[in-house]
């Protein structure tokens, strides 16, 4: 098989996130943590947009069978957006729910968001961006699932870094990742209760020799999961069931952040970047740190974003 091609196809944010690849409209979604905004790129036309929003935006998902409507994360509260795709703030930022926080530490954020292929919404928090890379407060963040009337449900407490999400097509597993741990953890799932069990590792960094941290990640056709290494400028593809790493694309940019299925045929790949208190060494290494990237030839197909459902 042919090396796949990778191309840069944005410019540089601080802390790119959450890419969701909208399959009926054929336009990718993603958003820039630090800079506070969401994108929109279409590829037909080599369109991008991009609206500001008031606080730390960690994901932007569409809520199915509403137009021009999106569910994000606005520092520890989900809202739901009211954007046109085109203009430069929204029309309306309406705010539904905030997660509760623990008394000790106030500045706790939401991070990776996605929902299942049922349409229910997951994601997790972290502690305080900090000043120091690597360096985060540990233990302080939690992991949640909600409802259709946005209520908040706790299933994980100590995590330190919220990440990755995906699961198996038979929705009997669901993948997850606090990066910190450097492991892809697995359990059994319970789509139509919202209930987790039986958590295992799936895929260990360093038990294979895998550089980095795992981050945010997507899962193809087969069952095999793409993990987005960040601070080693590579993709992953492993097989959750073995445990083993399966091959490696090099990305040009340090610190991977997330991946995403796309195109017409679902064979692509989207691949989201940060910037992030790079030294002039690795810049210059890495002039395209927190750029978007799309990744083609890899020779697997995934799964589209999935909606939020109400």
């Amino acid at each position: 098989m042919a090396a796949p091609k990778v191309e840069q196809i944005s410019a540089p944010a601080i802390l790119g996130e959450g890419p969701h690849w909208d399959h009926n409209a054929q336009v990718l979604y993603y958003v820039d943590i630090l800079g506070y905004t969401v994108h929109k790129y279409v590829p037909a036309t080599n369109k991008h947009t991009t609206v500001k929003i008031g606080d730390q935006v960690s994901f932007v998902i569409p809520l199915e069978g509403s137009k021009d409507k999106f569910v994000i994360s606005v520092g520890r509260n989900i809202a739901i957006m009211t954007w046109d795709g085109e203009s430069s703030t929204p029309a309306e930022v309406k705010y539904v729910c905030s997660v509760d926080n623990e008394k000790e530490v106030q500045n706790n954020t939401l991070n990776d968001g996605k929902a299942d292929p049922t349409g229910r919404l997951w994601s997790g928090t972290m502690g305080p961006k900090p000043d120091v890379p690597k360096i985060f407060l540990p233990e302080v963040g939690s992991f949640f699932s909600f409802s259709k009337d946005w209520k908040p449900t706790k299933h994980l407490t100590k995590i330190t870094v919220s990440n990755g999400l995906a699961w198996s097509e038979d929705l009997k597993s669901m993948y997850y990742i606090d990066s910190t741990t450097k492991k892809v953890d697995a359990f059994d799932f319970d789509a139509e209760n919202a209930k987790l069990s039986n958590r295992r590792t799936a895929f260990d960094f360093e038990l294979n020799g895998a550089e980095g941290f795992p981050d945010g990640m997507a899962i193809d056709s087969e069952g095999k999961l793409w993990v987005a290494a960040f601070g080693a400028s590579q993709v992953l593809q492993v097989d959750p069931e073995s445990g083993k790493l399966l091959r490696r694309i090099e990305i040009p940019a340090l610190q991977v952040t997330s991946v995403a299925f796309g195109g017409p045929q679902l064979d692509e790949l989207y691949v989201t970047t940060a910037n992030m208190s790079l030294s002039e060494e690795e810049l210059k290494k890495y002039p395209g740190s927190g750029a978007t990237f799309h990744v083609t030839g890899v020779g697997v197909k995934g799964h589209p974003g999935q909606p939020v459902k109400l």
